[in-house]
């Protein structure tokens, strides 16, 4: 069956689902503590779409053309037994790669393992520098860099592979560190990711002062690499690749600030507790939630996706102004990055 486009006659391929709300982290970027505190009204266990609501929805979805799934959050592994929702996503015949983000502080080897034998095909840990001390003041838990190098270790050993990092780059906090990184993960197979610090979300005091840009990036690197850019691997890919030319490895750059990406973003988004949202900037969902839990058929599922993603309009990157960054945007850890 043929995907589904939108206005701008862009397909739907990818589904990113989220599955908690919560992390144990509290990155300053994403979930900065004095908002997200001990009072912070996350969802409750019943808001929460549970195991076979997901494989519901990730079964209408792939009707609709998608063949991608990425599991977020908050930090998906606190979400108990996730590898059984895994292996239901896994069992449905038209998804072809099902991915991970997660920010590596309990992926075990015990649950690497379970996760790779469910169907996960690839993980993505999320690590912001090398330096222990920014690091941790970074993830403002006291999380250590070591542990994280062991969860990707752990998912190495596995086969869930290519593994790659997510490095969020603010300036004056992280910038003067990205070269160790680079050089940490040259010659070992994992790829690192540089992205450009967004205004996701309304808390996170997101100021354009504070973005790195891909270029300064790309100079910084050149600087001690040879380089040369490199083909997408498929038609949306987000990150523009770069290889190293003495056989290093590559490296990615998302650059959603500098050079947005919206012509071709195949990408839906679904909240923990059910909701649609067809940007990662997006500002109100499509409830698939109440439908599920009111006997919905699933065709009347479809006909809700297949409305949904017809209207999409949504490019905020290459809008974003002034004005946009104030409005009242979903909190990325309600629908992962």
């Amino acid at each position: 069956m043929n995907s589904l486009t939108d206005r701008f006659n862009r397909p739907l391929h990818d589904l990113r689902i989220s599955v908690t709300d919560r992390c144990n982290f509290r990155c300053v970027y994403c979930m900065p503590k004095e908002i997200f505190g001990a009072n912070y009204p996350f969802l409750q266990r019943d808001e929460v779409l549970t195991f076979e609501e997901i494989e519901r929805v990730a079964r209408t979805f792939a009707r609709g053309g998608v063949r991608k799934l990425r599991i977020t959050g908050g930090e998906p592994l606190v979400r108990r037994n996730i590898e059984e929702l895994v292996e239901r996503l896994a069992a449905i015949p038209e998804i072809e790669d099902i991915a991970m983000t997660t920010n590596g502080s309990m992926l075990s080897p015990a649950k690497a393992r379970a996760l790779k034998d469910a169907g996960l095909n690839r993980i993505t840990v999320s690590l912001d520098s090398l330096d222990d001390d920014v690091f941790k003041s970074m993830n403002d838990v006291n999380f250590p860099v070591a542990r994280v190098l062991e969860a990707i270790d752990n998912a190495v050993a596995v086969g869930l592979e290519p593994v790659k990092i997510d490095t969020v780059v603010k300036r004056g906090l992280n910038d003067h560190t990205l070269i160790q990184l680079a050089s940490h993960f040259r010659h070992t197979g994992v790829i690192p990711r540089f992205i450009e610090y967004m205004d996701v979300g309304s808390t996170n005091g997101w100021r354009m002062e504070d973005v790195v840009p891909a270029r300064e990036i790309i100079d910084a690197i050149s600087g001690e690499w040879a380089i040369a850019p490199a083909e997408p691997n498929y038609y949306g890919e987000v990150a523009n690749r770069y290889k190293y030319l003495d056989g290093g490895g590559e490296f990615g750059l998302i650059a959603s600030v500098t050079q947005p990406f919206c012509g071709t973003c195949t990408r839906a988004r679904l909240s923990a507790d059910g909701q649609l949202y067809t940007c990662l900037f997006g500002t109100h969902g499509t409830d698939f939630r109440a439908l599920l839990r009111g006997g919905a058929t699933d065709d009347v599922l479809y006909e809700l996706l297949s409305g949904a993603w017809s209207k999409r309009a949504d490019r905020y990157s290459e809008l974003r102004s002034e004005n946009t960054i104030y409005l009242r945007k979903v909190e990325m850890s309600r629908i992962g990055g």
